[in-house]
C-alpha cells in the first residue's frame, strides 16, 4: 500500500495531530544530527504524531511528535553512554511502559531506516518490526491494536 494511501487512512480512522512545518523537520533534524527518511517525512509533514485506534492515555500505538523523539537509551534506560544502547536507536513509538518501537538511523534498507522493538525489560536486545515506516504503519493499521510481530 502507498504512503499517501496509509496517511489517508490514518486521518480518516484514527487521531492524528496537526502537520509538522518545514521549519520543525529542519529544527528537529538539527537537534538529533540525522535526515528523517522518505517515510517519516511524508509521515511528519502530514501530521506530527498521532494515536492509533484509541486516543491518548489508552493507545497502545503513539507515533511520537518530532519534539519527543529521543535516543532510546534515554528514553529507557535513563542515560545517554554506550552500555545503555546504541547511540543510532530513536524512539519512534511509544508502547506504553517504557517500551517503544525505535528506529536504528545506523541501519537502513532501501533509503529507509529499519525499526525494532525496544522492551525495557531486555533492551538494548531488539526484536525486528519492520523494514521500513511505510511497512510498520501497513500492519500496524491491520493488526487490531495488537503488537504483530510478537504475535505468532
Amino acid at each position: 500500500m502507498s504512503m499517501e494511501s496509509l496517511l489517508a487512512e490514518v486521518s480518516r480512522l484514527h487521531f492524528p495531530r496537526p502537520p509538522a512545518t518545514l521549519a520543525q523537520v529542519a529544527a528537529f533534524e538539527a537537534r538529533v544530527g540525522w535526515r528523517l527518511d522518505e517515510d517519516l517525512r511524508a509521515f511528519y509533514l502530514h501530521c506530527d504524531g498521532c494515536d492509533l485506534f484509541v486516543s491518548s492515555p489508552d493507545t497502545r500505538f503513539r507515533v511520537l511528535p518530532l519534539e519527543q523523539i529521543m535516543r532510546a537509551r534515554i528514553a529507557v534506560r535513563g542515560n545517554d553512554r554506550d552500555e545503555a544502547g546504541a547511540a543510532s536507536l530513536y524512539t519512534l513509538v511509544d508502547m506504553q511502559d517504557s517500551d517503544y518501537v525505535v528506529l536504528d538511523v545506523a541501519r537502513s534498507e532501501s533509503g529507509r531506516y529499519s525499526l525494532f522493538d525496544a522492551w525495557h525489560e531486555t533492551f538494548p536486545e531488539l526484536v525486528p518490526v519492520a523494514s521500513s515506516f511505510s511497512e510498520f504503519l501497513e500492519k500496524a493499521l491491520r493488526s487490531s491494536n495488537s503488537a504483530f510481530w510478537l504475535d505468532g
